[in-house]
């Protein structure tokens, strides 16, 4: 009976080990890997323009975040609110961005750097994008 006893403890301590380790492991690389943090300002039809609408938010960057290769299939500028973030389009020369400069890249372009520029301070910026009513305000590029 100790011998099936002990067995079941091995194999117990054989499960939990792992899944505790995994769960660690989870929670350190989301505290590592945070993610930007999008806020909406202002989502609104244009009355002048059938079919279009504006769309105003500030992207948050935590230190070392970059956006995976995307567009946006509308006409897209940016404003650095704080901190310093590293841009590019595709053929277009990468350029870096503080506060009070701006960006633009339009609606044809694919957005293929987007990145913190700082490994320990959080950047943060405005975008406004004139974009057709319902279309996805981002679409990843492959």
């Amino acid at each position: 009976m100790k011998s099936l006893t002990n067995r079941r403890s091995i194999r117990v301590q054989s499960l939990v080990l792992p899944l505790l380790l995994s769960a660690g492991l989870c929670l350190i690389s989301g505290t590592l890997m945070a993610q930007e943090v999008v806020t909406t300002l202002i989502s609104k039809d244009l009355a002048e323009v059938p079919g279009k609408e504006i769309l105003m938010y500030t992207v948050d960057f935590p230190p070392n975040h970059s956006s995976p290769v995307h567009r946006h299939n509308a006409p897209v500028s940016l404003y650095v609110l704080e901190g310093s973030v590293v841009m590019q389009v595709r053929g277009g020369k990468e350029i870096t961005l503080t506060p009070g400069h701006s960006f633009y890249e339009g609606p044809d372009e694919v957005h293929v750097v987007s990145r913190n520029a700082s490994s320990t301070k959080p950047a943060k910026f405005l975008v406004f994008v004139v974009k057709d009513k319902g279309a996805p305000g981002l679409v990843p590029v492959k």
